[in-house]
């Protein structure tokens, strides 16, 4: 009886962990270049002996993420880039100091200087993070260059300050952490993509599907209530052995 107890139990579990991940998926439907997770059933084969071959538990894990892009807006903010194909990323620092990747792009500059994106990563150039000293204004072209009019500058001969690091995610094995940055699996950085592309002034979406999610909710609900029904005819089988025992003789 316990080998169906234990098989339905981590099924619940999982499917927990997947409500979990669909819940979050659909909490970033408005994060600016969110990419949604997913998760990934697999049956564990428990080796070790014939009484625990008998049992399959359920496992789960969130491996990668939806790469597909999201939807881009017109925003018009100089500071506002969107990247064009799904394997182009921006690299930023990540709180570890470390080099991650982004496909956020809605950039600003912070008190220091340090131009960082919405959520605070600072973003890297062609020798680390890029500082923006006072401007006048700014603009960031296809490739990548940010260029500024220094204050009191003249307007009609704009600078060239530094490059955002386009990278190319293109033979690399990558993961999504917990902090909604790409990680090269093992340590390491990306290769600039020669071919990466930028479109100023604009900010692509999240990707999150809300309709898809609404229906992996539900089908997790009802895949949770098959579970649930697993471990009551687990009970109600329990329950009549023991009254089989409890008859007169």
């Amino acid at each position: 009886m316990d080998k169906l107890v234990y098989t339905a139990a981590t099924g619940l579990k999982a499917l927990m962990a997947a409500q979990a991940v669909t819940a979050n998926n659909m909490a970033n439907v408005s994060t600016i270049g969110y990419r949604a997770d997913r998760v990934v059933f697999d049956r564990i084969d428990l080796k070790g002996g014939g009484t625990l071959e008998t049992r399959s538990p359920t496992a789960e894990e969130v491996t990668s993420s939806d790469t597909s892009p999201g939807a881009i807006q017109q925003t018009g903010r100089p500071l506002d880039v969107a990247l064009n194909g799904t394997d182009t990323w921006l690299a930023v620092q990540a709180a570890d100091g470390g080099e991650a990747y982004t496909r956020r792009g809605d950039l600003q500059v912070a008190p220091s200087g340090v131009l960082q994106t919405g959520d605070g990563h600072p973003v890297i150039g062609a020798s680390g993070p890029i500082t923006i000293p006072p401007y006048t204004s700014i603009s960031i072209s296809g490739d990548g260059t940010i260029s500024i009019v220094p204050e009191g500058g003249d307007a009609k001969a704009p600078q060239i300050l530094d490059k955002l690091k386009l990278a190319s995610t293109k033979g690399s094995l990558t993961s999504k952490g917990l902090d909604n940055l790409l990680h090269v699996q093992g340590g390491g950085a990306l290769p600039e993509d020669a071919e990466g592309k930028v479109v100023g002034g604009a900010l692509e979406g999240s990707n999150v599907n809300i309709t898809q999610a609404l229906v992996d909710m539900i089908q997790n609900q009802r895949n949770y209530e098959v579970q649930a029904n697993l471990l009551k005819s687990a009970k109600d089988m329990d329950e009549g052995g023991a009254s089989l025992m409890r008859l007169p003789s």
